[in-house]
């Protein structure tokens, strides 16, 4: 984390959890002594003297707080180890009283036991003991619950009262940890540099010598003084006044935005694999029900590979998900007969749970541990349980490799074509004790396609129609066909018609919305049908300045400054789409030789049109072509962002006629335009020998 705090922010595993869900924001007043302390730190805690802040760096303070110390101290004890942290920082303006008068300690009851050490306010060198008065009021604020998601955390909240403008805040607070599971397992993990000035970083680990801790830093070559004590080796890193670090936008998981540095009790990720691994043994019995569907899906599919999926839309679709983790819950999955029966499951339930079932259906699989957001920077750290948030499964079938994730949502598609899930690196419970790198979709012809085809009208009260037919293929149909579910036909309708009436004002729906869903082909096709009267067309000159746009391609690109970038921009999973606009019952023939294609190694918009006397066609196709765009080639992906917005939004007058050659006013015009020629040449041949004459008889 970057943020200047010492609140303890730990991942939990899915972040998980149901339970108190009536609780959820409510105060605790009663039990506050109980659940959080007062008291000095321990022997162990060494105090240290504050360092000043650098005057130099006052212009990139933030919030009205400047950072003086980041203390943490760490020492083992039996079955877990404690954790002491310092804060110390000055209130420089008005804006600092908001953000510095209280204190936050956000903490999991079932393995934390938080002490507040000391609270002081240090104002014109006279130091003020706050430590006595202190009230905890005690919330639970389930961040995620409209996800489903609850962890069951809770915040200890001390307001402080009287703190001025140039106050100093001192206070410390030790953490008592005792792990659920895995509880030989440590691994700590701290920023070198914030993105604000902080006078000083201090981090101190004691630990047992004959436990050598492994470290690994990433984005940094700081390294510890590692000294002993007796039978323990204390590691200390310090790191005063560092530069602050800016953190850029749309950074892959891969790039260290700032300097980190991993401390593991372990190097090996078998250690996490041991800790878990006895909770992840695929069940063999089932309540009768969900038996009877297997068997079914037994009996109707002899195909391994067709079982498979049967299998996981059955846990997908029949099990809904709900988080539910408290203490080792946060790691430990629940028996699939208890998920079966409840109806409901986090990620490792039905992973689980999908396992077993498959297994049943004699079919390999297992469950793996994955993480959604820095998945692909996996392999860059320490083993630890902690960097882990999700669970899927691997399943393998003869020589290939599937994986599934079943908290996925009304998923199609067979084994030859649904869509697999990319987080990076997986980690599978019960294989070689390795990370294993899940595979990255290859698109090769687009996944979503947009036809729009307007007809212009024939006669002056006709309409103009307009049929736009959507397909959706792979991912992008799992996620429409799972927005299909969670919208009304008549919303969604609503939501087209309005992105429509901004373009052509005056248009309206002329049939329901069509919806075509070919869920084991993992297709879905939708028609929508509008009309726009000639009056409408006529207003504010619409037919003169005429909109056509791809609407869907490239606008959903990142486009960070460019000011000082050092990181590379991340371009997310693949994309490759397609948008077609015909025009029909023209007046003309049209053209779009204007338009360009925008080619590069990061992206592709390719152009093109056709056209008839009466039809006018163009089609854009757009593909991003990389991951990622290093930061050196910023400037040039940043004009291919705009070559792209400028080359998919077109304006044509399709008011404009061609003459037809055959038409009785072009016949008269042309017939006058011959009889005037004819008379001047006429007029030549004769008049100039006359005139000629004329002269001679004067002479």
């Amino acid at each position: 984390m970057l943020v200047a705090s010492s609140f303890r922010r730990i991942r939990s595993f899915c972040s998980l959890f149901l339970f108190l869900i009536l609780l959820v924001g409510l105060n605790f007043p009663a039990e506050a002594d109980e659940i959080v302390r007062k008291g000095a730190a321990a022997d162990w805690v060494k105090l240290i003297d504050v360092p000043s802040a650098d005057p130099a760096r006052a212009d990139q303070m933030k919030n009205g707080i400047s950072w003086l110390l980041a203390d943490e101290q760490i020492i083992h004890r039996d079955h877990g180890y404690d954790d002491y942290s310092r804060s110390v920082y000055r209130i420089v303006d008005r804006a600092g009283l908001e953000q510095g008068a209280s204190i936050d300690l956000q903490f999991d009851p079932s393995r934390h036991r938080v002490t507040l050490n000391h609270l002081r306010i240090i104002r014109d060198g006279v130091v003020l003991d706050r430590l006595a008065g202190v009230k905890f009021d005690i919330f639970r604020q389930e961040k995620d619950a409209e996800k489903g998601i609850y962890d069951g955390w809770l915040t200890a909240h001390v307001n402080i009262d009287d703190v001025r403008v140039g106050d100093v805040v001192d206070y410390g607070e030790t953490y008592e940890i005792t792990p659920l599971v895995g509880k030989g397992l440590f691994f700590y993990s701290f920023s070198t540099e914030w993105e604000e000035p902080v006078g000083l970083i201090r981090t101190s680990i004691i630990w047992p010598a004959a436990q050598p801790l492994a470290i690994k830093p990433r984005g940094t070559g700081i390294k510890p003084v590692i000294s002993a004590s007796g039978t323990d080796a204390t590691y200390l890193w310090e790191i005063a006044n560092p530069k602050p670090v800016k953190v850029e936008e749309n950074v892959p998981a891969e790039f260290p935005g700032w300097g980190s540095i991993d401390v593991s009790s372990t190097s090996s990720w078998q250690s996490v694999i041991d800790a878990v691994q006895p909770y992840y043994k695929p069940a063999t019995a089932f309540p009768a029900a969900f038996t009877a569907k297997l068997d079914e899906i037994a009996a109707k599919h002899p195909q391994p590979e067709d079982r498979m999926i049967q299998a996981m839309r059955l846990v997908q679709d029949e099990i809904r998900y709900v988080s539910l983790s408290m203490g080792s819950g946060s790691y430990i999955p629940r028996d699939p007969a208890t998920v079966i029966q409840s109806g409901f499951g986090d990620c490792k339930d039905k992973a689980l749970l999908l396992t077993s079932a498959l297994m049943r259906l004699g079919i390999s699989a297992q469950v793996a541990l994955a993480d959604l957001d820095q998945g692909r920077a996996l392999d860059q750290h320490l083993p630890a349980l902690r960097n882990f948030d999700h669970a899927v499964v691997k399943a393998t079938i003869g020589t290939k490799t599937y994986w599934l994730d079943a908290t996925d949502f009304l998923q199609g598609g067979d084994a030859s074509n649904f869509a697999q899930p990319d987080y990076g690196f997986a980690l599978p419970v019960f294989g070689n004790g390795e990370l294993e790198k899940m595979p990255s979709p290859e698109l090769k012809s687009p996944t979503i396609k947009v036809a729009e085809d307007f007809s212009f009208p024939d006669k002056p009260d006709g309409h103009l129609t307009l049929t736009v037919l959507s397909t959706y293929e792979g991912a992008d149909a799992d996620g429409m066909r799972s927005k299909l579910a969670s919208r009304s036909m008549s919303e969604l309708s609503d939501a087209y018609l309005k992105y429509y009436s901004k373009r052509y004002p005056g248009i309206e729906t002329a049939a329901k919305l069509e919806i075509f869903d070919n869920r084991d082909g993992n297709l879905i096709n939708v028609r929508e049908s509008y009309r726009l009267p000639a009056q409408a067309l006529a207003a504010n000159d619409l037919a003169k300045n005429f909109s056509i746009k791809a609407a869907d391609l490239g606008t959903d690109l990142p486009a960070p400054t460019m000011v000082d970038r050092v990181g590379p921009v991340s371009l997310g999973s693949p994309v490759y789409r397609r948008h077609t606009v015909t025009v029909s019952n023209l007046k003309a023939r049209f053209s779009g030789g204007d338009m360009k294609s925008v080619v590069t190694p990061y992206l592709s918009l390719k152009s093109s049109w056709s056209n008839t006397p009466t039809t006018f066609e163009v089609q854009w196709n757009f593909q991003t072509l990389a991951t990622q765009v290093p930061a050196k080639a910023i400037s040039d992906y940043l004009k291919s962002v705009k070559d792209v917005s400028d080359n998919i939004d077109w304006t044509y007058d399709f008011t404009y006629q061609d003459e037809a050659e055959d038409s009785p006013a072009a016949t008269s015009d042309k017939s006058g335009q011959r009889l005037i020629t004819s008379v001047l040449l006429l007029s030549l041949f004769l008049g100039v020998p006359l005139f000629m004459a004329y002269r001679r008889s004067r002479q």
